[in-house]
């Protein structure tokens, strides 16, 4: 039986020089990554697999008795600082643009902390003008890649086909957002329009997860909630504006010096510091999540023997496909899905009890698998 390709999600973190990638991505991946108080420390991009917290897995692995437990994995990619004029080539600007092309969603890290110590490319931090190079930046960037495609299809119009008028119409369109300054990601685009951004790999149209860098004395103030950023003593004035300024884009404030500290700890002093300070867990684990969610994944397990496993998928897959995620020649040879939820699952106590109890229900080739579904694929060899 032929193993699947599994699909590797990347976040690529980015930002503009000494503004805490580096130190944010040492944090994440426990790596070793060179950081230091200079520009373009980060030349080649360092690249760590990151376990995704998943308490649901701890707790259907305990009650499969299993050995071997599998989490979901998702990949940070550091990438190199940016600074104005990238999209011309400045600085690292190619290799950047080039490495952004290559992620699945970016996390912007924006510093919102001031410290002398720390030296700034434009002297002093200002999180809504940092964050606006970076967007401008990436904006030229879909521009240029557009102007080109436009310079294409414009001689192709004296073919008299209609596919390309249709598609010219249509990069004009785009390019008119992004005159505008609009982010793709935040422009309402139609199926036609829509494919054919996709299909150009364009900057603007990945998924935004800004990263307040903050201080450790800021983060104490802050409480995180459901709904967001809430600071009950005292504002948190610079990370506040970032929120105003990013029109949708999730932002998680975090530490990265506290939680490079806490790297330096066993588990059980990190949780220690962290009740101390008032949170039931480290920032990082609210970034991984944010990240999955600006990708729209979901995650099923299955149990098989004395192994349980997490598996990411695209929210809106279909069973078979979510059963070519384990092996491809499941999804050729699918034949129907036995499913029923964690929670339930969790509550009667076991499979084979629920099956019993008419707990698991069987679904076909068309059905969705949704988030925490625990799933026994049924196919043909």
């Amino acid at each position: 039986m032929a193993m699947a390709t599994a699909e590797m999600f990347s976040l690529g973190i980015v930002g503009l020089p000494n503004v805490g990638k580096s130190t944010l991505f040492n944090a994440l991946a426990r790596a070793n990554a060179n950081v230091a108080n200079y520009p373009f420390t980060t030349i080649e991009p360092n690249k760590g697999i990151v376990d995704v917290p998943d308490d649901r897995l701890e707790r259907v692995a305990a009650l499969a008795e299993a050995t071997k437990v599998t989490p979901e994995t998702i990949e940070f990619v550091d990438i190199a600082g940016l600074v104005k004029g990238a999209s011309r080539g400045e600085g690292l600007g190619n290799k950047f643009l080039s490495h952004v092309r290559e992620v699945d969603a970016i996390v912007h890290v924006v510093r919102c902390f001031a410290d002398d110590s720390v030296a700034h490319v434009d002297g002093s931090p200002d999180p809504v003008r940092d964050m606006g190079v970076i967007e401008t930046e990436l904006v030229l960037a879909d521009l240029e890649t557009v102007g080109r495609r436009i310079k294409k299809v414009e001689p192709m119009l004296k073919t008299g086909d209609k596919k390309y008028a249709a598609e010219l119409d249509a990069l004009r369109h785009i390019e008119q957002l992004l005159d505008a300054g609009t982010p793709l990601r935040r422009a309402e685009l139609d199926g036609d329009i829509a494919r054919l951004v996709s299909e150009m790999f364009l900057l603007t149209v990945k998924p935004v997860v800004i990263v307040a860098n903050v201080s450790e004395q800021e983060l104490e103030a802050a409480m995180l909630t459901a709904s967001g950023l809430v600071a009950p003593d005292r504002t948190l004035p610079a990370v506040l504006a970032v929120m105003q300024e990013a029109k949708g884009d999730q932002v998680v404030p975090v530490s990265a010096k506290l939680e490079a500290q806490l790297c330096e700890l066993t588990r059980e002093e990190a949780d220690e510091y962290l009740a101390e300070l008032g949170f039931s867990d480290s920032a990082l684990t609210e970034l991984i999540k944010a990240g999955r969610r600006a990708l729209h994944l979901v995650t099923f397990y299955t149990i098989k023997g004395t192994e349980t496993r997490a598996w990411t998928i695209p929210s809106g897959t279909v069973a078979p496909a979510a059963a070519g995620k384990i092996h491809s020649d499941m999804e050729r040879g699918f034949i129907k899905a036995e499913v029923i939820t964690c929670d339930e699952l969790l509550s009667i106590g076991s499979f084979a009890m629920a099956r019993e109890r008419g707990r698991v229900h069987t679904e076909g080739k068309e059905y969705v698998i949704q988030n925490g579904d625990v799933v026994l694929f049924k196919f043909n060899v």
